[in-house]
């Protein structure tokens, strides 16, 4: 039997997703100005930074793949893409010390690159499978545009810290400004399908 509308409650977490999606936004586009900023850029600054970056995207991915009402597939996603994300964070924060800066630069830009990539696809491919998902058009946008992101990284001849700093940070800006604008779009599609989910639960009251 399918689920009615008054049957099938609000996500818990429905109301609380244009917030986490606002906070996401914040925070990459400070990542993204102090990584364009940051005087005397090193590689260990480097690691530091989007090693962070990878890290809240790997938690909050993880977070939303068990709470967020999405469908098996959107979770599988997601969760793949936010453990993906975890072990790209751990190697980003490696010291690449050992070796030459040109070889370590090439390492941390495929680390981001591969990460920007896995959410991109995760966050596409649920938005698309899921047609009741509040703001489903930005988080489509989001995707696509990480997952350009991602392609550019690892197809960009990212020779030293500078470039790949200038690269990175210019599309954490860009993502960053995106999700801050899509928080906003979530929270109106989410507090309409709210409203609409009480009114029809709502019981008729008799005259």
């Amino acid at each position: 039997m399918e689920p009615t509308p008054a049957s099938t409650p609000v996500p818990t977490l429905l109301p609380h997703l244009w917030k986490s999606t606002l906070i996401s936004g914040l925070l990459t586009l400070v990542l993204g100005v102090l990584v364009l900023v940051w005087p005397g850029r090193s590689v260990l600054v480097a690691a530091i930074l989007f090693g962070v970056y990878l890290l809240v995207t790997g938690i909050w991915q993880v977070a939303f793949a068990f709470s967020l009402h999405i469908s098996a597939g959107g979770r599988v996603l997601l969760f793949i893409s936010g453990a993906a994300a975890l072990v790209l964070a751990f190697l980003a924060f490696r010291h690449f010390g050992k070796g030459d800066e040109a070889t370590a630069v090439y390492l941390l830009a495929i680390w981001i690159g591969i990460g920007f990539i896995f959410r991109g696809v995760a966050t596409t491919i649920s938005a698309i499978h899921d047609p009741a998902l509040p703001g489903r058009g930005w988080e489509i946008f989001l995707g696509v545009m990480s997952l350009l992101a991602g392609m550019i990284m690892l197809g960009s001849p990212l020779d030293t810290i500078v470039i790949l700093a200038w690269v990175v940070g210019v599309w954490l800006v860009i993502i960053g400004v995106s999700e801050i604008v899509s928080s906003f779009a979530i929270r109106k599609a989410s507090k309409t399908l709210g409203e609409a989910i009480s009114r029809i639960s709502r019981p008729e009251q008799l005259p």
